[in-house]
């Protein structure tokens, strides 16, 4: 709901508002922002040049309420991001760029086939090509407060970012939301994983695909890839399998006797005890998985679950690995983000410990979700339906 009203003012003020009170209330935002950007290091001259020309778009905010990974149901999604094509096209970068992914991979530990599995997912192996001025796009975020302080923050760092670089102004661009170059980097991220393989001193995420593969690399590990431990994979429940059960070793899940889909044996290593975590993104009508600690780095570059599974398996086909054995339900489709919160603040209400109210559902609040499904006499596979809401007392948005 405050998603809907800060785009329904944003709309208004750009529309419906006299052309002067706008203009004379931006430029009260770029006032009060000038002394914070110069507390980080801008320089005047930065500062002026990034907002120089810069007005609210509408277009950003507008763009803020379609989430691609929750639009549709997770099998649609992800089916429509694992195509034969995008696998033969990985197939001819892989050879075109061998040596470099050889050497990146060396260095940072992380498979070539994940790497262009990003790589793939987030810009077409480099063909599509960033269409907004960074600058534009967080400002306009940063002036209507959409998740304040963050793209305010964002913003100033990126400014910082062509400071340093020396790039030149029109080489920053971005998604709408100011996520940069081949990567999708954010400028906060750009700044702490951008990598600079080419050596020239300058990370260019933009147009250097060695720079492009290295900064993806360093980024997953800084948050702990392990290379050779898969990111997942699907699985074979037995009959009358208890899906109360969420988390065990790969030997005790063996016990059970769960099996993977695809007739591969367990891997030996994992992280920490608990190696592998059951997991059934829609549901228990749907395919079952078992995830490993790498499945959570995938959600740290993009927090979804649809996009960390569909990075997976696009990197796994790309290796020769098989498609997904089980049907995905076509009537699945995930809670939007302020349903998500709803069910969030509603546990927390009934007692249960919540990470954070960003509408993530992570493994601890769907294994709180299969409590309160369990008590309710539902299939406890900690999937949250709206009719699991309604049961719980929240009323969808």
């Amino acid at each position: 709901m405050l998603l809907r009203c800060a785009a329904w003012l944003f709309c208004l003020a750009l529309s419906g508002a006299p052309a002067l009170a706008q203009e004379q209330s931006f430029a009260a935002f770029t006032h009060a922002l000038w002394p914070d950007a110069q507390a980080k290091g801008v320089t005047r001259a930065t500062f002026d040049t990034a907002m120089q020309g810069v007005t609210p778009d509408p277009r950003v905010i507008a763009a803020t309420k379609k989430q691609p990974e929750y639009g549709k149901p997770v099998g649609a999604y992800i089916n429509g991001i694992v195509t034969e094509g995008r696998i033969a096209r990985s197939g001819d970068r892989a050879r075109e760029w061998a040596s470099t992914l050889d050497a990146v991979e060396n260095k940072f530990s992380v498979e070539r086939w994940v790497l262009l599995s990003l790589w793939g997912m987030e810009s077409d192996f480099g063909a599509a090509k960033d269409k907004w001025d960074v600058f534009r796009s967080l400002a306009s975020l940063a002036f209507v407060k959409y998740r304040h302080p963050y793209f305010r923050n964002e913003l100033i760092v990126a400014m910082g970012i062509m400071q340093k670089q020396r790039f030149a102004r029109d080489k920053m661009v971005s998604s709408w939301a100011g996520a940069m170059g081949q990567a999708q980097f954010m400028p906060s991220s750009y700044v702490d994983y951008a990598a600079d393989v080419s050596g020239d001193g300058h990370p260019d995420i933009w147009t250097n695909v060695p720079d492009v593969f290295g900064s993806i690399a360093n980024y997953l590990q800084k948050f702990k890839w392990q290379h050779g431990l898969p990111w997942g994979f699907e699985v074979i429940v037995p009959s009358g399998f208890d899906t109360m059960k969420s988390r065990a070793t790969f030997a005790e899940w063996q016990k059970l006797g769960v099996r993977r889909a695809d007739g591969k044996a367990f891997p030996r290593e994992g992280q920490g005890n608990v190696q592998g975590i059951m997991f059934f993104p829609a549901g228990s009508k749907g395919p079952a998985f078992i995830v490993t600690g790498n499945f959570d780095v995938l959600k740290a570059y993009n927090n979804s679950d649809a996009y960390a599974i569909a990075v997976g398996h696009l990197a796994d086909r790309m290796n020769g690995g098989a498609t997904f054995k089980a049907a995905w339900p076509t009537d699945d489709r995930p809670l939007p983000r302020e349903a998500r919160v709803a069910l969030q603040k509603r546990l927390a209400a009934l007692g249960y410990k919540v990470n954070e109210f960003e509408g993530h559902v992570d493994f601890d609040l769907r294994d709180n979700i299969r409590t309160e499904q369990k008590k309710l006499g539902m299939v406890p596979d900690g999937n949250p339906t709206l009719v699991f809401l309604e049961k719980i007392g929240v009323k969808a948005p």
